[in-house]
């Protein structure tokens, strides 16, 4: 028993050193199994050939990553010169887009910023990548769907799940690719560019890699753009074919329509923009930004800007005709001008859809009477498509040329005709006015690249708080009522004597009527008789019927001439009232004018009598201020009586007899009491004053009568003195004064 289990102790050491011992061995050959889904990524720990001293990948055999990778299967690397990495294969899928980052190669020139493209089978042979010039950095080729063997050492790549590469210990390389990634997700960029036809979008691309635009230049322009062209890049999808064709980095002038586009987004990215719809009604006037300097087609008469022909810089002299465009709206701007008739409003508060009108208010006006009344009205405008670009070259856009050409050139026109009117004569020739304004502006508008239509003139009104203009036509509209009143009155009256005429010829005709028929009567009864007649004496049995007939026959007549006398003394005494009624219309007519002439003669001559009698008074009153007044006047007046009735009395002035009625010296109170003393007397007290008339009552009618009256007369007196004067006539002689015979 001990010798069996000796042996079986001899033989478990035996297996065990042999298990030992192949272990060691498998150890030290470096035998590793790789799956097919997996590579091996070879580290060398030393190497006879020395260390790298630059780069990361040996390609010489140095210590270091190798550029070769182990595909599935059995591989012999010694632990004791080598490390191997086992990865994943990395697959991109159908759709979608990888990004490659190259750890080590030829360094980036100062243009670049991606890595250009070289042949090496997708990045998978590391040797052809750095034989071919291989640049380390971000690269401009992309991953399409597929699985790939990476040398992740060499390369980082990343896709939408994930982000493949091999730790080297760097944290500050681990988030550079972390950042990289987290950037290509916000961009989408792993996935591709795509634009549908039914959202009607562009995509105005910007390039991020090759030379810089020349100064001056805003727009990288188009290159490599068509299909026949042997640099053809398919729409930025090929990096290294555009810059070979001589593209910029920038915004680019080409532009991406409907489609699916695979581009890299670190090479260019894409913003989808809506495209340009020129509706129906408008045309679409280019002013590009980019382009070789054009000649310009607007001629001599002109010169507000460059109009070029398309492609060139400059506004474009071929409009957009209605329709969809993929314009780059980077590259230029289309300024949409409207073909169909524009109906500019100068009122305040009311414009059209286009605004274009917004800013324009009632014009202002002055009339020739001085009122300021705020006149409204439209134009009706019309642009030519063809004439589109000249107007945009010109005025820059339809707004601006409405703001600053049309309103100050229609309230100049509109002004001064309003300084020509009165503001009725505004009113009531609002319609000429409107056709005379619609001809004579039309060259003005012409002038302007425009064709007026119409203009369309508004009433006048007041501003606000001012109610003077409704006054006048509130006064003209019950002017023209009462004018149509009066018109009215009128035809009811020819109306009412027109019915008066007619009825008196109805009946007329009534009884004329009635005596035709009266007379037919009688003749068809004259008949009848001459048939009895006739039947009498033809049979004699019937003499009693025939005497009965010719009684009958008499009666008639009698009734017939009754009637007839009847009618005609009716229409005599129609014929008598009516000229009746005219007489008394006449005898008062003439009764009312003799009355009115008596009444006038009447007022004239009383008027004459009164103008003659205050003539006379104004002439005695300044004949006895020519006296010295009324006392003196009438002092006159009674010494004239005194003395007439002394000389027909034969009284004498001086008595005779001389009675003394006491008093020394003759001086008594009844001393020299005569006549002539007591007049005397009288004088000397101015007893005369009592009879003066200055203080009585004046009407103020008869004063301004009296002024008038002076006034005429002061008139006819200068009038007499400018005339020529006449030869004075030698008056005849006055007779001799006759001595007053009275006694002294």
């Amino acid at each position: 028993m001990e010798a069996i289990v000796g042996v079986l102790g001899v033989l478990g050491a035996v297996i065990v050193l042999g298990i030992v011992g192949i272990a060691i061995l498998w150890f030290l050959l470096g035998v590793r199994i790789i799956r097919s889904d997996r590579v091996g990524i070879v580290e060398k720990w030393w190497s006879p050939k020395g260390s790298l001293k630059d780069n990361i990948i040996a390609l010489k055999g140095e210590a270091g990553y190798q550029p070769g990778v182990l595909r599935g299967g059995i591989h012999f690397r010694t632990p004791l010169m080598y490390r191997v990495h086992v990865m994943p294969l990395i697959t991109i899928p159908q759709g979608k887009i990888g990004y490659v980052f190259a750890r080590d190669g030829q360094p980036l020139e100062p243009q670049q910023t991606l890595a250009r493209l070289v042949d090496c089978n997708y990045f998978q042979d590391v040797q052809a990548f750095f034989a071919n010039g291989g640049q380390r950095g971000p690269q401009r080729a992309i991953l399409r769907e597929g699985t790939y063997a990476f040398n992740l050492a060499q390369f980082v790549i990343m896709t939408e799940s994930r982000t493949f590469f091999l730790p080297m210990g760097s944290r500050e390389e681990e988030s550079t690719i972390i950042s990289m990634a987290q950037y290509l997700q916000a961009l989408k960029g792993f996935d591709p560019v795509v634009i549908r036809g039914a959202d009607d979008r562009t995509g105005i691309v910007t390039v991020h890699d090759g030379p810089s635009l020349p100064m001056g230049d805003i727009i990288a322009p188009a290159v490599g753009d068509k299909a026949a062209d042997p640099n053809y890049h398919n729409n930025f999808q090929n990096p290294e074919k555009f810059l070979s064709a001589g593209g910029y980095r920038g915004r680019q002038y080409q532009v991406l329509t409907e489609g699916t586009y695979f581009i890299n987004r670190l090479f260019a990215t894409v913003e989808v923009i809506p495209k340009i719809t020129v509706p129906v009604g408008f045309a679409g006037v280019v002013v590009s930004y980019i382009g070789p300097r054009g000649a310009d087609t607007s001629g001599e008469e002109y010169r507000h800007g460059e109009l070029v022909a398309p492609g060139s810089r400059g506004v474009w002299n071929e409009a957009l005709l209605p329709g969809k465009y993929a314009f780059n709206t980077y590259a230029g701007s289309i300024v949409m001008v409207p073909t169909t008739n524009i109906i500019l409003k100068w009122v305040r508060g009311e414009f059209g859809e286009h605004h274009y009108d917004e800013n324009l208010a009632e014009v202002n006006l002055i009339t020739k009477d001085a009122f300021e009344p705020l006149l409204p009205l439209s134009v009706v405008v019309h642009i030519d498509y063809k004439k589109a670009p000249l107007v945009i070259q010109r005025f820059g856009d339809i707004k601006m040329l409405v703001n600053q050409t049309l309103d100050p050139m229609v309230s100049a026109y509109f002004k001064n005709i309003g300084q020509t009117k009165t503001i009725i004569e505004l009113i009531q020739q609002r319609s000429d006015i409107q056709k005379t304004s619609s001809v004579e502006m039309k060259e003005k508008f012409a002038h302007y690249n425009l064709e007026l239509e119409e203009v369309l003139i508004g009433t006048p009104h007041s501003p606000q708080g001012d109610d003077r203009i409704e006054t006048i036509l509130m006064q003209l509209r019950d002017r023209q009522v009462a004018y149509e009143k009066l018109e009215t009155f009128e035809k009811q009256r020819i109306a009412a004597d027109k019915e008066r005429e007619l009825k008196e010829a109805q009946s007329i005709a009534e009884q004329q009527t009635a005596l035709t028929q009266s007379q037919i009567n009688i003749q068809v009864q004259e008949n009848q008789a001459r048939a009895e007649l006739q039947r009498a004496m033809q049979d004699a049995e019937r003499v009693r019927t025939l005497a009965k007939a010719d009684a009958d026959k008499v009666k008639t007549l009698a009734d017939g001439d009754a009637q007839k006398i009847k009618l005609m003394a009716e229409a005599d005494a129609k014929k008598v009232e009516m000229m009746a009624e005219a007489d008394a219309t006449r005898v008062k007519k003439i009764g009312e004018a003799d009355a009115l002439r008596v009444k006038l003669i009447a007022q004239a001559d009383a008027e004459k009598e009164a103008k003659v009698g205050v003539g006379k008074a104004i002439a005695i009153d300044e004949q006895v201020r020519a006296y010295g007044g009324p006392q003196l006047q009438l002092m006159q007046d009674i010494l004239t009586k005194i003395a007439v009735a002394i000389e027909t009395s034969k009284v004498p002035i001086v008595p005779s007899t001389v009675v003394n009625m006491g008093g020394e010296g003759g001086e008594g109170a009844g001393a020299n009491m005569n006549a002539f003393g007591l007049l005397m007397g009288l004088m000397a007290t101015e007893k005369l004053g009592e009879f003066t008339t200055d203080n009585r009552p004046v009407d103020p009618s008869q004063l301004q009568m009296v002024a008038e009256i002076k006034k005429q007369m002061r008139d006819q007196a200068v009038a007499e003195a400018k005339q020529p004067s006449k030869p004075a006539q030698k008056p005849a002689p006055e007779p001799p004064a006759t001595p007053p015979s009275a006694e002294v």
